[in-house]
């Protein structure tokens, strides 16, 4: 489970698809829904950059 009280740079680089308000803030980051996010990270995985990067081709 998310410790909460230990954020930091673990936490901005990668997505925990299994915490809601986390899924919220990287679609509406990503500008997609959660539902498209959740495809997202099924196909390239949990990283942030990975992410963006498949988002932009």
């Amino acid at each position: 489970m998310d410790n909460k009280d230990k954020v930091g740079a673990p936490d901005r680089d990668f997505i925990n698809i299994h915490e809601n308000y986390e899924v919220e803030y990287w679609a509406n980051k990503f500008n997609i829904t959660p539902e498209r996010l959740r495809e997202v990270v099924k196909d390239t995985g949990t990283s942030v950059a990975t992410v963006k990067a498949y988002l932009n081709n």
